[in-house]
């Protein structure tokens, strides 16, 4: 009689290995996250502070967490991860609204994310190999654009329960 390995046995969970370039980028982020949401409020500008309704360290507050949430969801937790990032994003677009941005204005605020990982993460990926640093940037993109998707989702229902009659 064969034995099985201890994660295939009936009744455990079978764990996976996280894999190490995507555990590398997690950790970077997490890093790193202080000095890039500085540069974000930077790129924000006005936006930032151009509201009433939403004081500017609630809207820190939300990129420290869009930025957590994001260093999670490229490292070991990214599973049970990927319905906080709906989420996080979700809401980031509704408070975008509040705000008074225009639809377009949400969108380029998380696309500055985009260009925030390509800047502080690039030593990063230009140390992995080619394949693997082309895996971890497509894996990056394509969780930017879930995110702004989602953000888009939210802005709009937003001005939609906006836009109805209260009952």
């Amino acid at each position: 009689m064969t034995r099985r390995p201890s994660s295939l046995r009936r009744g455990e969970p079978s764990l996976r290995i996280a894999n190490p370039t995507l555990v590398a980028a997690s950790r970077a982020i997490a890093a790193q996250r202080e000095a890039m949401v500085r540069q974000w409020l930077t790129w924000l500008g006005d936006r930032v502070t151009s509201s009433r309704s939403i004081p500017e360290d609630v809207v820190t507050k939300e990129l420290l967490l869009l930025i957590d949430v994001f260093g999670s969801m490229v490292g070991p937790l990214r599973r049970e991860t990927k319905t906080i990032w709906v989420r996080v994003t979700e809401e980031y677009g509704r408070h975008a609204a509040f705000r008074g941005l225009a639809a377009g204005e949400v969108v380029e605020e998380l696309q500055y994310l985009r260009e925030l990982l390509i800047r502080f993460l690039a030593p990063s990926i230009a140390a992995l190999r080619p394949r693997q640093g082309m895996a971890l940037l497509l894996r990056l993109n394509r969780l930017v654009d879930q995110g702004v998707a989602m953000a888009v989702v939210g802005y709009t229902d937003a001005l939609v329960v906006s836009l109805l009659p209260e009952n």
